[in-house]
C-alpha cells in the first residue's frame, strides 16, 4: 500500500479554486449524501457540530469512496486531539481561534512527526496507515498532511502576516461570523467595516504565498470573495440547506394545512 495524495493540498498550493460545503449534520450518512455531491472539499465539524471523534471516524469512512476531500475542524487546536484525527485517517485538519504566531507555530509542530513536531508515533494501530499496511508510512506522513487556520478575530489580523508567512501553514482561513461579532457587529458579517477587514486579509494572505479561505452561504457574497482572490471557499452548510428545503416544502402546502378534508 502506498500513502494517498492530498490532492485538496496539491491543488491549493497550484492555485486552483476549491468549492467546498460544511458538514454538520454529524452523521455517517448524511456526510456520505454530501460526498455524492460534487463538491471538491467538505468539512466535517467538530467545533459547532455535536460530534466526537468516533462520529468524526465515521464520517471519514463513509466518505471513503468521495471524490470530495475531508476537513476536520477541530473544536480547539488541542495537541492531543491533532494527534487522534490524524490516526483515524484525517490528512487536512483546519483548527478555528489561531490568534498568534506562537499558537500558530505549536499547531504546525503538533501536526508533524519528532524530530521536527511532537506528533505521537502510534501509527502501527492507526487507520492513517491502513494499520500497519502502508510500510513507510511514519517516513512519508507529514508530506501528505495540510493545516489549515483560522483566523477570526482582531488579535488574529494584527498576527496574520506572522501566521500566515509561517512554514507549515497551508491555508488561512477567515472565520466572517466570529470577526464580525469581535469588531462589534454581531451578526453582521456583511458590514462594511467587517468586508473591509476581510478584503485586506485576503489581500495579506495572497501576498504571504498562501492561499485564503472563507465560508459564504450567499452566492453574491461568494463570488465576490472569489473576485478577491479566495482558494478554497465553503458555499452552504448542510444543515442549513436542509432546514431550508424542508421548511420551504412544509411552507408550499400551508395554505391547506389544518383544513377539513374535501372530496367525494
Amino acid at each position: 500500500m502506498v500513502l494517498p495524495e492530498n490532492g485538496f493540498k496539491a491543488a491549493l498550493a497550484a492555485g486552483r479554486v476549491q468549492i467546498g460545503c460544511w458538514v454538520g449534520l454529524a452523521d455517517a450518512y448524511g456526510a456520505e449524501i454530501a460526498g455524492e455531491a460534487g463538491f471538491d472539499w467538505l468539512v466535517i465539524d467538530g467545533e459547532h457540530a455535536p460530534n466526537d471523534m468516533r462520529s468524526i471516524l465515521a464520517q471519514l469512512q463513509a466518505l471513503g469512496r468521495s471524490a470530495s476531500h475531508q476537513v476536520v475542524r477541530l473544536p480547539v487546536g488541542a495537541e492531543w486531539m491533532i494527534k487522534q484525527v490524524l490516526d483515524i485517517g484525517a490528512q487536512t485538519v483546519l483548527v478555528p481561534m489561531v490568534e498568534s504566531a506562537a499558537q500558530a507555530q505549536a499547531l504546525v509542530r503538533a501536526m508533524r512527526y519528532p524530530p521536527v513536531g511532537t506528533r505521537g508515533v502510534g501509527a502501527a494501530l492507526a487507520r492513517a496507515s491502513r494499520f500497519s499496511g502502508i510500510a513507510d508510512y511514519v517516513q512519508h506522513a507529514d508530506e501528505g498532511l495540510c493545516l489549515l487556520v483560522q483566523v477570526e478575530n482582531r488579535a488574529g489580523l494584527e498576527a496574520l502576516d506572522d501566521i500566515a508567512s509561517m512554514d507549515g501553514v497551508d491555508g488561512v482561513f477567515i472565520g466572517p461570523a466570529d470577526l464580525a461579532a469581535d469588531m462589534g457587529h454581531r451578526g453582521r458579517p456583511d458590514a462594511p467595516e467587517v468586508r473591509a477587514a476581510i478584503a485586506d486579509a485576503i489581500a495579506r494572505i495572497r501576498a504571504a504565498g498562501k492561499p485564503a479561505g472563507i465560508l459564504a452561504t450567499d452566492e453574491a457574497q461568494a463570488r465576490e470573495w472569489l473576485g478577491h482572490g479566495v482558494g478554497f471557499l465553503a458555499v452552504g452548510i448542510d444543515v442549513l440547506v436542509l432546514a431550508r428545503g424542508l421548511r420551504d416544502l412544509a411552507g408550499r402546502f400551508g395554505d391547506v394545512s389544518g383544513r377539513a378534508v374535501s372530496g367525494n
